[in-house]
């Protein structure tokens, strides 16, 4: 399957729910809940997982889809992975901090990825051939140590105090005492875009789904930055610029990973 085209759809499924999104926004549209209070969902998450279900099945018939809305649907090697609005509860307040995020899989690899930020219109795209935004080849590369860094991270999340107590607090304590600034934006996806485009330096965050940051994780890779994990398994992540000293930074003490 060639990555060029799987990523045009991408691509084209993200922009195609772009309207709708800007229409809505600031709109405060009624807002359920999934999981508890904290965990969000708008008719426009559902509609616009609907629309880039359609185009990418139009394009790609009888490949799997995972949606965090729909659920997994179809099955084979090709699959996509796909969120309608990373970070709903900025959406629906009116914080303009959210995105599209859509990935490509091919026998479990990563082969293309778009972010797309419909209110600045910025599409981040990647695939084996390299990371760009908005057309131009971006790099990941900016602060080598915490004290030069800006992290972008929600954590402590509620959950993270609920299991962690004290413990979350601490070392949330020793992200604002190491790092130059910690900055709580509240979507995985724009945030790992944000560390390709070395418009950041650090991602953090935990529990998080393949369709949060399968795309994002993409991108931080082909731009040169280092994302460590499996994207395409639950669980936490992190993502650096590349160069970042991770073996010297607050972050080493609260992953179980190797520093890089």
């Amino acid at each position: 399957m060639d990555a060029t085209q799987l990523l045009d759809t991408a691509s084209e499924a993200a922009r195609a729910v772009g309207p709708r999104l800007r229409e809505a926004f600031r709109s405060r549209p009624p807002v359920a809940t999934k999981r508890d209070f904290h965990d969000p969902v708008t008719e426009h998450d559902r509609a616009a997982e609907e629309t880039i279900r359609a185009v990418i099945t139009a394009r790609w018939p009888g490949s799997a889809i995972v949606g965090e809305e729909g659920g997994v649907t179809g099955s084979g090697e090709l699959r996509w992975y796909v969120d309608p609005i990373d970070g709903t509860a900025n959406f629906a307040a009116g914080l303009p901090f959210f995105c599209v995020s859509i990935a490509a899989a091919v026998a479990g690899e990563l082969v293309a990825g778009v972010v797309y930020d419909p209110v600045r219109e910025d599409e981040f795209t990647a695939s084996t051939l390299g990371a760009w935004c908005n057309g131009t080849p971006i790099r990941s590369k900016g602060a080598t140590q915490d004290r030069e860094a800006m992290l972008l991270s929600s954590y402590p999340t509620p959950m993270d105090l609920a299991l962690d107590g004290e413990r979350a607090l601490h070392r949330y304590g020793r992200f604002l005492e190491s790092f130059s600034a910690v900055r709580r934006p509240g979507s995985a996806a724009l945030k790992l875009a944000h560390v390709a485009a070395g418009w950041a330096d650090v991602a953090y965050g935990t529990r998080s789904h393949p369709w949060d940051v399968a795309a994002g994780a993409l991108l931080v890779r082909q731009a040169g930055g280092v994302y460590v994990g499996d994207p395409l398994e639950e669980g936490d992540y992190l993502a650096h610029v590349g160069g970042f000293d991770l073996r010297g930074s607050a972050l080493a003490e609260v992953t179980p990973w190797e520093g890089s």
